[in-house]
């Protein structure tokens, strides 16, 4: 094969190193290297074979290979065999037949490893002695005593260690494809993750799965059990090892990770660290995860060998060395880990407890998925049957958006017919209300939320309740959970302090998870008194998300909504496309209804500011849609029909916006936002007295309005309508206080809702304070003017089928392709090819973006576990 990127560093200095463990493809990647035109006649090589290690019979092997390159052919004389020749005389002999080399000329030696010392002490003199013009390629399993650190200050050593050779995912399908073989994407990239990209084990593979009749399936179980590998391993590891080695490896085989005490507790052995120093320092598929090397791995498919011999000769020592590992990653806070090896050795009531007692800690943690898996490790039915267990799988329920799901667990919770033992009682008090909390903020009911904070913080006040560490991780969790429900229930002054204190609370003890969704929702608070502010939270919230690799985490959506909100409102529209999208990726419906209209809504302000009302109109519907199953009105509600009225007479429907202001009851008429509508459809019928007395009590603050940014839309319409009626004093009065409210943060979207040239040149040219504003907004509005007009509605995707729809549905569950195979009765591959045709007809790449498309477009309900009904 040929690998480009790696004969370039073998061509890049002197002497090259390349360490790995056996089959990694090292001589390969020589042999490939070698057959490059480029190097025809100049490489001699030299396997260096165990019996070589005789120092005469080695270089011997250097003097022929030298011979049988070009230039080496008339330097280097020919030598025989003699009792009185020794490797040291033979290494002056060549240095002075090189010495007149001229042209590049590579010496490879293969398995250096298998020289012995005085051997590897010659080549070192040979290295440092040679001409500039001969070059060292040198394979080893392992490091070498060579003494070449000079080189190394010399920038004169390349090092190519086993990452780099490494197969990637693309050479790993070149690799199978020259064998015969094809495999699907995901097989191939299961196959490419299994083996690590380790050579011999994609070569074992490859000629396992030539004519295999179902390579799928063979790709997805390849494990280091196989038979080859296992023969490959077993020969050229395991088998070279002392007992002692064998023994630490086979017992510690049961742990993801393993460090020296780790070892010396499973063994009974002293020196377990140094071991594993040494095994990782010869390549022997042990590899440290740490700088210090202290913590180390093994490579999957020699753990999954090591298993298998654990399992063959000490299958009833297993159940006791994961109860020991549970133990000790308990004892060293690392829950995780513990709680894995408990299931491991199949003590459940371990299992459970150490659950239990650290859920809250991981929900703080931002470890939803981590608890997800974990559940999965019990058998079936046991989350019904006991008390903790059925509150840690209500909140499951909960972070994946089943709220029906989740209130029947809290209900089993209080049912179980293993109920927790009295010393277990304050931590299942806890445990329930946390999950209530959640519960009843992800429905938005406020009330609820108040009380069930009000609780917690009780509870966190109670030394005898909670662990003394978590009372102010319940006290941040309960202060954040009712500001940001207070926030979705137009509560600002009461959401504030709350906020505030929660996100203050969660940097000082070091939660930042906690801290994300605190700092989001203190954004959502300051949006409608400073944009600036708004979005200096936001991007506290993205950096700290950011920074712990949370990117693409739920609690990250909010600040995503409020940097896309500002930057929509200021009227720049393509930077803020970027922030919207993540938010639509990151924000479910099915988990967070509240935040999922919120971006709806936003989806529709910046398909205005786009100028795409067609778009907007949609997005502005399906906020609708979604409003009428929460739980609680939601503060957004107003806006979007009072936007929505302004879409539609930008449109020139004015029918239809009669028709939508005449179902609004009275008491909705009468708010600051539909007023603000109201006047620009009077406008629009040429109707400026109308106008003008729908905006008076917006104007003098009879009619409220949610956000402020508000009043200055209502101001440039009372400007348009006096200028329509001739009074220009008071046009200019109107349009100064617009540009007025407008100017603290460049809020420019009313301008571009409600373009007034005119009105802004005449502005302009007379007295007013705001005259880089107008230049502002003259240019947006002049670059969204030379842009090509906007494409009409929101592409109609092409008809799915009847298969294609049933696929669709499955689409915002958790349900992997596989499993929506079996729902429907159907092969993988039939499911993957409507994903496919889905994907192309939504003109979307992901899952995630065909869902979010699709409710957009109004074809997809919540999914049916969020307790909503279809929209």
């Amino acid at each position: 094969m040929s690998r480009p990127v790696l004969f370039e560093r073998l061509l890049a200095t002197r002497v090259t190193v390349i360490s790995a463990p056996a089959g990694s493809g090292k001589t390969v990647l020589l042999r490939s290297w070698i057959g490059l035109e480029y190097l025809a006649g100049r490489v001699g090589w030299v396997p260096s074979e165990r019996e070589k290690r005789d120092p005469q019979r080695f270089w011997l092997s250097v003097l022929r290979a030298l011979r049988q390159t070009g230039s080496g052919a008339g330097l280097v004389q020919a030598l025989s065999a003699a009792p009185d020749l020794n490797g040291w005389a033979i290494v002056e002999r060549l240095l002075t037949d090189l010495a007149p080399l001229q042209g590049r000329l590579w010496l490879v030696i293969d398995d250096v490893h298998e020289l012995g010392p005085e051997v590897l002490r010659q080549l070192e003199l040979l290295v440092m002695r040679a001409p500039a013009e001969l070059r060292f390629v040198l394979a080893t399993r392992h490091g070498v005593q060579l003494g070449l650190h000079r080189l190394r200050l010399e920038e004169e050593l390349t090092e190519v260690r086993a990452t780099d050779l490494k197969f990637t995912l693309a050479e790993a399908e070149e690799l199978l494809e020259m064998a015969g073989v094809q495999l699907p994407g995901p097989a191939l990239a299961k196959l490419h993750e299994r083996t690590e990209g380790w050579a011999a084990g994609l070569r074992l593979a490859a000629l396992s799965l030539a004519g295999h009749p179902d390579p799928e399936r063979f790709a997805a179980e390849f494990s280091g059990s196989e038979r080859t590998v296992a023969e490959y391993l077993l020969a050229e590891v395991l088998d070279r090892q002392s007992e002692q080695v064998r023994r630490l490896l086979l017992r510690t085989s049961v742990l993801e990770r393993v460090n020296g005490e780790l070892a010396g507790l499973l063994t009974g052995d002293e020196g377990g660290e140094r071991v594993l120093q040494d095994l990782e320092q010869a390549n022997a598929f042990v590899v440290a995860l740490d700088t210090a090397r202290s913590w180390f791995r093994y490579h999957q498919m020699f753990a999954e060998l090591l298993q298998l011999g654990l399992r063959r000769t000490a299958p009833g020592e297993i159940a006791g060395l994961h109860l020991a590992a549970a133990g000790w990653f308990a004892g060293h806070g690392y829950p995780v880990e513990a709680i894995r090896h408990a299931q491991a050795a199949q003590d459940w009531g371990l299992a459970v407890r150490l659950l239990a007692d650290h859920w809250p800690a991981l929900h703080l943690d931002g470890q939803t998925a981590t608890v997800h898996e974990l559940m999965a490790g019990f058998p079936a039915g046991m989350a019904a049957a006991n008390a903790e267990l059925a509150a840690v799988a209500a909140a499951d329920e909960l972070a994946r958006g089943s709220l029906a799901a989740a209130e029947r667990y809290l209900g089993l919770a209080g049912q179980a017919s293993a109920p927790a033992p009295e010393e277990r009682r304050g931590q299942l008090r806890l445990l329930l209300g946390v999950v209530r909390l959640l519960l009843a903020r992800q429905r938005g009911d406020l009330p609820a939320v108040a009380e069930e904070a009000e609780r917690l913080q009780a509870l966190a006040d109670t030394p005898d309740a909670a662990p003394p560490a978590l009372g102010k991780e319940l006290r941040a969790l309960a202060l954040i959970s009712l500001g940001s429900a207070e926030y979705w229930a137009a509560r600002f002054e009461d959401a504030e302090p709350h906020l505030a204190r929660g996100a203050a609370l969660a940097q000082q003890i070091g939660r930042p998870f906690l801290e994300v969704t605190g700092l989001a929702y203190q954004a959502a608070t300051e949006f409608n008194r400073s944009l600036t502010r708004s979005a200096e939270h936001s991007w506290q919230a993205v950096k700290l998300a950011e920074r712990h690799g949370w990117t693409d985490e739920p609690a990250a959506g909010p600040a995503y909504m409020m940097l896309g909100a500002v930057l929509a409102w200021q009227g720049r529209p393509g930077e803020a496309e970027p922030w919207v999208q993540r938010a639509e990726r990151t924000v479910r419906a099915e988990a967070d209804p509240a935040a999922a209209l919120g971006v709806l809504h936003l989806r529709g302000v910046l398909e205005l500011a786009r100028g795409r009302d067609l778009h907007a109109v949609a997005a502005f519907q399906a906020t609708e849609r979604l409003a009428r199953h929460l739980a609680v009105p939601h503060l957004l509600v107003t806006q979007a029909r009072a936007l929505l009225l302004h879409t539609l007479v930008r449109l020139g429907e004015i029918t239809r916006a009669e028709h939508g202001l005449a179902e609004l009851g009275e008491q909705d008429r009468d708010r600051g936002e539909i007023r603000i509508a109201l006047a620009a459809l009077q406008l629009a019928k040429n109707n400026p007295h109308a106008a003008v007395a729908a905006l008076a009590p917006v104007l003098d603050g009879s009619a409220s309005l949610f956000r402020r940014s508000w009043l200055a839309g209502a101001f440039l319409l009372e400007a348009i309508a006096r200028d329509a009626l001739g009074d220009r004093g008071a046009a200019e009065r109107a349009l100064e206080r617009a540009l007025d409210l407008a100017e603290p943060d460049s809020t420019l979207l009313w301008f571009l809702l409600q373009p007034a040239p005119g009105l802004l040149a005449h502005q302009a040219g007379h007295r007013t304070s705001h005259a880089s504003l107008i230049t502002e907004i003259d240019s947006v509005l002049a670059a969204r003017n030379s842009a090509s007009p906007p494409a009409g509605p929101p592409a109609s995707p092409e008809p799915l089928s009847s298969t294609e729809i049933r696929v669709m549905r499955y689409l915002p569950t958790n349900l992997t392709g596989p499993e929506i195979a079996r729902e429907l009765s159907v092969s993988r591959n039939t499911v993957k090819t409507h994903m496919r045709k889905i994907y192309a007809k939504l003109g979307t790449h992901t899952r995630a973006e065909a869902v979010t498309r699709a409710r957009a477009l109004g074809l997809l309900a919540p999914s049916a576990a969020s307790g909503m009904n279809p929209l």
